[in-house]
């Protein structure tokens, strides 16, 4: 018999109260994100020049934009997947989207008023492959911009992907201890019973 999440004691210990991660030793509490940190086509050093940086530069990583020899334009954004049993909960990616360089230029002139709410959404295509996944590179996706200069929301093609499935019909509390150890996470140990 299933327990419902609220009485799970694993999501209890993970969502109520600080917990420490036995891998990374970090201090947690509740749902935190993963995040890659360059799209995987950028092969250069992960040092995050500074957003102005990408006015001059024709081959660039910052927090935000990555620009690959003048031609290649990405962003960071968030891919959320909603965790079933809840109420409007989510586990998030930190991933990188390719835009057109018409679409990328509009969103540089926007970026730092953090009025793109409006703008969008655009077409492009997930930068990275996630683990525990058959290949996510450059699935096909639509770029939602946010105001108040939050990430990008992106919202994969309804396909018959695994994880255009899991953000359309959301993932159980035991897929996202999964993801979370097939991303160096593995916390089950420290984790009541179920």
């Amino acid at each position: 018999m299933d327990v419902p999440l609220n009485r799970d004691p694993r999501w209890l210990k993970l969502h109520d109260r600080d917990w420490i991660c036995p891998c990374c030793g970090e201090k947690h509490r509740g749902v935190f994100d993963i995040a890659c940190g360059k799209p995987d086509f950028w092969q250069g050093p992960e040092e995050n020049r500074p957003n102005s940086a990408v006015l001059t530069s024709s081959n660039l990583l910052t927090e935000d934009f990555c620009v690959l020899n003048g031609e290649h334009f990405f962003v960071r954004c968030v891919l959320r997947l909603p965790i079933t049993g809840t109420v409007d909960e989510h586990f998030a990616y930190g991933v990188w989207a390719t835009l057109s360089k018409k679409t990328f230029d509009i969103y540089l002139d926007v970026f730092d008023a953090g009025n793109a709410g409006d703008l969008g959404p655009w077409l492009g295509r997930l930068s990275n492959r996630l683990p525990g996944y058959p290949d996510t590179l450059n699935l096909k996706c639509h770029v939602c911009p946010q105001d108040n200069r939050q990430r990008p929301h992106i919202e994969l093609e309804p396909t018959d992907h695994p994880l255009a499935i899991e953000q359309q019909r959301g993932i159980a509390f035991d897929r996202l201890l999964e993801i979370y150890a097939l991303n160096g996470h593995d916390m089950q140990s420290a984790l009541p019973s179920a």
